[in-house]
C-alpha cells in the first residue's frame, strides 16, 4: 500500500515492481500477488488497461491510519485510560500536531466561547422575591 499511495495516482504491477527492486530483488508474480490480494481485500480498485490492470487506493493513508486509531480506541475497555496512555507515548512534535488538529476540527471560537459567562456554570437564576414556585 506505501507504493500505492507514494504516488497517489492508478499504478501497475510493473511500476510497483521497478521500485521495489531498486531496493530489493522481487518477482513480478509476488507483487502482482499482493495487489490483488489487497484488491480483494477491497484497499485498492483496479481498472483494466489492455492485458493489466492499473491499482488505486480506495482510502487515503491518513483515512487509513485513522480507522485503524479509531478500531484500536473503541475496543478499549476504558477509552480515556488508552487516550491517556496513547498521549504519553507522543513526542513534543505529535502532540502539537494532535493540538494543531483538534483546532481544526473545533473550528473558529465563537464569541461567546471566548467570553464565557461569569459565575458558577451550574448556578440558576434565582426566584423573584415572594415567589415561592406556587
Amino acid at each position: 500500500m506505501t507504493r500505492v499511495w507514494k504516488w497517489n495516482r492508478p499504478v501497475t504491477v510493473r511500476e510497483v515492481l521497478e521500485d521495489l527492486q531498486q531496493e530489493r530483488s522481487i518477482a513480478y508474480t509476488t507483487v502482482m500477488t499482493v495487489l490483488d490480494n489487497l484488491h480483494q481485500k477491497g484497499w485498492v480498485r483496479r481498472e483494466a488497461e489492455g492485458r493489466a490492470y492499473r491499482y488505486e487506493a480506495v482510502s487515503t493513508r491518513a483515512a487509513y491510519a485513522a480507522a485503524l486509531m479509531n478500531d484500536a480506541w473503541s475496543q478499549s475497555d476504558n477509552p480515556a485510560a488508552a487516550l491517556v496512555a496513547f498521549f504519553g507515548m507522543m513526542s513534543a512534535e505529535q502532540r502539537e500536531a494532535l493540538r494543531d488538529a483538534v483546532r481544526m476540527v473545533q473550528g473558529p471560537e465563537t464569541p461567546a466561547a471566548q467570553n464565557p459567562p461569569e459565575g458558577p456554570a451550574d448556578e440558576s437564576p434565582a426566584a423573584p422575591e415572594g415567589d415561592d414556585g406556587r
